[in-house]
Order: C-alpha cells, then sequence, then structure tokens
C-alpha cells in the first residue's frame, strides 16, 4: 500500500485520484497515518451482508429503555 504525505497529496490530488489502485493510499501527516483513500466499491463492498447470521439483536434498538409521556 502507498503512503503520501499530506501536502504532497494536496498538490497532485486530481492525479492521484485518477491513479488509486484497489489497495488504497495512506495520507499521512508528519509521518503518522490520517486517513486512507480507496476508490469505490473497493473495500467496502465486502462490508455489505458481512455481519448476516453473525450477530443477534436483543431488546428494543429504536428504544432508549426509558419510559416517558410527551403530553406532560
Amino acid at each position: 500500500m502507498r503512503e503520501i504525505a499530506a501536502a504532497k497529496f494536496k498538490e497532485q490530488v486530481l492525479s492521484i485520484l485518477d491513479n488509486v489502485d484497489e489497495d488504497g493510499i495512506v495520507i499521512t501527516k508528519r509521518g503518522k497515518p490520517v486517513a486512507k483513500l480507496i476508490p469505490i466499491g473497493a473495500e467496502s463492498a465486502t462490508l455489505i451482508g458481512s455481519l448476516k447470521d453473525r450477530i443477534k439483536i436483543k431488546g428494543d434498538i429504536l428504544s432508549t429503555g426509558a419510559r416517558w409521556d410527551a403530553q406532560s
């Protein structure tokens, strides 16, 4: 996976966007990774449906559990 400093990324962003591969590019600031640029569909597509049959929902996920009356 390629790494590029944020300043260099800023200078060359349009060219970089045209040439980003499926591995993506890690953008660093002062030598520390701060972001990762990936093409649409590269890693995120594998997440869709990946947790099917692996998790169970317990209780009402739309409720805080606290009872309240909007009229009072």
